[in-house]
């Protein structure tokens, strides 16, 4: 009974610290783009041939 004196504490704290994280990245726009990156992913533009280093 008495590892609940450490463990609320704890899981209180880790808690906090989510919530915390998580408002701070709503308010710098974090999730604004969520279909960008996915489609980044797809259309590589390193696919693009090399020019030739010999003339």
């Amino acid at each position: 009974m008495n590892i609940l004196l450490i463990l609320v504490p704890v899981s209180l704290a880790l808690g906090a610290m989510w919530l915390a994280w998580f408002i701070w990245a709503l308010k710098h726009d974090q999730f604004e783009d969520l279909e960008g990156d996915a489609n980044r992913i797809l259309f590589d533009e390193d696919d693009k041939p090399r020019p030739d280093p010999k003339g």
